[in-house]
């Protein structure tokens, strides 16, 4: 999966603004999250108040490190952290750089004061750095990062100061060319004349960032219209929590009792739920209750694959899971695999030819209906009941023990296995391969993480290839939650469009597993996948056949 810095990029560059919120902790980082925003600012204002402190440098780099990291855990969106000034001079501003880019923040912002700071919106002094410091601790955060896609966002306070706009404009120019990577302009007037002014005379030369705490009337399209990329709603959840829980607490003192507050605050069950308590839940089900929870394996092998020219001499007298490699049928190898992982209920779900299916410790279903029916009837066909998670390997791939620990391994209810070195350039279009747009495409085949997940956008052998990034492997993990929902979308789509089109399929009958998971996606379910480059093969050619014999013992 993309980095969280990877993911701001992203939405640096697709149209539309994106919308911040201010958080202080963990909790309040989900709460944004579900409310809708783009992204969480790691606010030190917010910070300092929670330590009930004011925001004047008195807290240190490590505790609002500590801050950001617990927002980062909480949540799967950006997190921006305000920095200040960076906690001091430019070998500082390298500390902070390495040890919140660790932490897993997107972007940084710092700006051009004097350490240590006043909070811009109170009186007293506020006093710039000159432009050459300033432009030095830049040039020394971005020398910094390790990531490339890590941002570093330049907070112009010039504003701020009574310096005024050309100057705004003279410092951002400056810290634009020693490599910021999008300018904050920041103002504490409750009308938006500067900022205006500013915005228009700036003419794209890096994104703009705007803060509206005090000129809270102006619109997101407004902000649109005059080129502000990204605006930050820096401290109102904080605002919004003080003048709660003092109308609360006042409440209770007045009445004796909480009896009057209980309808208004919010109920404990909402609170497990951002706790996280479902999903503690599930994971004691799964893992703690007398070992792992109920996994099943689906194979789906009905189908006769006379299509595939090349092999259909093969496949003739034999289903394709019954091809001998090396001394093995295919579907021995494949339960082998699911058997090392600890699998040991498996349904191979047969069509054609399937007396020919013979091996020891599966159970063996029937797909009576395969010629007129999709994979996706075939795999109801083997799942009695929606009471288990489930991987779904089709017949006609050979895999690994531990490409399949890796689906094992992944978060979320849906999630499949996308190969990443798919290259249009290499696709051929008579074997049609089922093809992947991704979410959060990488743009270099190297990644850190062990097993990178991603989101699916689409699915199909009618994408077009240029706009593909993947491949899909034939490979699926369902939670229990995610099998169960699988199957009420495809007896919807059954009852809906039995004999008419559904996706790529030409009838929800004929529908296989990839029209039900697109239909998933279109309806706002998250389909993640886990990028691989190897560990499996697939065999839909006499050469892939071969090639299957050269790579197994």
């Amino acid at each position: 999966m993309a980095s969280r810095a990877g993911q701001l990029r992203q939405m640096f560059k697709r149209p539309g603004i994106i919308r911040l919120i201010g958080a202080h902790n963990a909790l309040g980082a989900r709460i944004g999250e579900r409310s809708g925003f783009d992204g969480i600012w790691s606010s030190s204002f917010e910070i300092s108040a929670s330590h009930a402190v004011p925001d004047a440098g008195l807290l240190t780099m490590t505790e609002f490190l500590e801050a950001a990291q617990s927002m980062v855990s909480a949540v799967r969106i950006p997190v921006v952290a305000d920095v200040d000034t960076g906690f001091g001079n430019a070998a500082n501003v390298i500390r902070t750089v390495q040890k919140f880019e660790a932490a897993g923040v997107a972007a940084i912002c710092m700006e051009d004061k004097l350490f240590p700071k006043v909070n811009s919106l109170v009186g007293g002094r506020q006093e710039l750095v000159p432009i050459a410091e300033f432009v030095g601790k830049i040039m020394a955060a971005k020398s910094a990062q390790s990531d490339p896609e890590f941002m570093l966002i330049a907070r112009v306070e010039a504003l701020i100061a009574g310096l005024g706009v050309e100057e705004a404009l003279r410092r951002a120019d400056q810290y634009v060319e020693a490599g910021a990577d999008a300018i904050l302009i920041h103002d504490k007037n409750p009308e938006p004349e500067a900022i205006i002014r500013f915005a228009r005379a700036w003419r794209a030369r890096a994104p703009l960032v705007v803060v509206p705490t005090t000129f809270y009337r102006v619109t997101v399209q407004q902000l649109e219209q005059l080129g502000i990329k990204m605006v930050i709603y820096a401290n109102q959840g904080l605002r919004a929590a003080i003048r709660a829980m003092e109308r609360t607490y006042a409440e209770i003192l007045k009445a004796g009792s909480s009896a009057p507050v209980e309808e208004t605050i919010a109920p404990l069950s909402l609170v497990f739920e951002l706790q996280g308590f479902p999903q503690l839940k599930s994971c004691e089900e799964s893992f703690m209750s007398g070992g792992a929870g109920r996994i099943r394996a689906i194979i789906p092998a009905a189908g006769d694959h006379m299509h595939e020219h090349s092999i259909r001499n093969l496949t003739a007298e034999i289903p394709i899971a019954m091809l001998d490699i090396n001394g093995k049928p295919l579907l021995q190898r494949q339960v082998e695999a699911l058997r090392a992982c600890g699998i040991g209920e498996i349904t191979v779900v047969a069509g054609y030819k399937r007396e020919k299916i013979r091996l020891e410790g599966i159970q063996l279903a029937a797909n009576e209906e395969w010629p007129t029916t999709g994979d996706m009837h075939s795999i109801i066909c083997g799942a009695q009941d929606s009471d288990a998670a489930t991987i779904i390997a089709y017949s006609d791939i050979l895999f690994d023990q531990a490409t399949v620990e890796k689906l094992l391994s992944s978060n979320g209810d849906i999630n499949l296995l996308v190969d990443t070195s798919y290259r249009p350039e290499t696709y051929a279009r008579r074997r049609r391969p089922t093809l992947v747009t991704l979410a959060s495409p990488r743009s270099t085949p190297r990644v850190l993480a062990a097993n990178p997940q991603n989101r699916v956008l689409r699915i199909g052998q009618n994408i077009e290839p240029a706009h593909a990034q993947a491949e899909y492997t034939g490979l699926a993990f369902f939670s229990k939650q995610g099998f169960a929902l699988l199957r009420q979308v495809y007896q919807e789509a059954l009852a809906e469009r039995q004999n008419s089109p559904f996706h790529e399929a030409v009838s929800a009958r004929m529908a296989s597993l990839t029209d039900v998971l697109q239909e998933l996606i279109d309806r706002g379910v998250p389909v993640g996948c886990i990028e691989v480059t190897s560990g499996w093969m697939e065999i839909h050619s006499f050469a892939d056949y071969k090639l299957a014999h050269q790579l197994t013992e």
